[in-house]
């Protein structure tokens, strides 16, 4: 039976590094992933996951299951990816349509970003990557807090307790900083709900 964040990170705490490797297989990719749509760029967000686990490793024996693994581990992801986006502001680069937002937790590869296994036209494929441009350029235009909880909400699937918790706010104040970025994103992607009622 497979055994919890929690438990494995307790095992950490008591010195079990292969209960470290668990933790890092297991969540090496969804962290990269994130990291990566916070940051846009592949490299910056492979550094900025070897450091989160890094200070995982590092606060290991100060480990206290207050909250789920995942909260803790995407707190201090998410601090780390503001911390460099604000550092990096002046360099920003405009994302690469093409580059691949996925990586294999096995081999560490890069995937291009799925695609329905149905197989489209060529038509029904293009208009569908136009689409999933679109809302990617959308995500990367909102504020960075903005961003953060977006994604936290909507890709890694977190509830609002564990992304209020990450974000350091109250439950109300997520709940509106997520409606001022759903509202934002509406507006931004009107254009593509008016194309897809034609």
């Amino acid at each position: 039976m497979a055994r919890s964040d929690v438990q494995l990170m307790l095992d950490v705490k008591a010195g079990d590094e292969q209960s470290f490797e668990l933790l890092l297989q297991r969540y090496r990719a969804p962290l990269v992933n994130f990291l990566y749509r916070m940051v846009r760029a592949r490299e910056e967000a492979e550094d900025l996951a070897q450091e989160v686990f890094l200070r995982v490793y590092r606060a290991r024996k100060d480990y206290v299951p207050s909250a789920k693994f995942t909260t803790w581990l995407f707190r201090i992801a998410t601090n780390l990816a503001l911390n460099s986006v604000r550092d990096n502001r002046h360099q920003r680069m405009e994302i690469s349509l093409d580059a691949p937002v996925t990586v294999d937790a096995e081999d560490g590869d890069e995937k291009p970003l799925d695609i329905a296994e149905k197989h489209p036209n060529i038509e029904q494929y293009l208009v569908e990557e136009v689409r999933k441009k679109m809302i990617r350029h959308a995500i990367d235009k909102l504020p960075e807090k903005q961003r953060a909880a977006v994604l936290l909400h909507k890709y890694q699937e977190l509830d609002y307790g564990d992304i209020a918790r990450i974000l350091e706010c109250s439950e109300s104040a997520l709940k509106s900083l997520l409606f001022r970025a759903y509202e934002t994103l509406r507006v931004e992607l009107a254009p593509l709900v008016a194309r897809q009622g034609k």
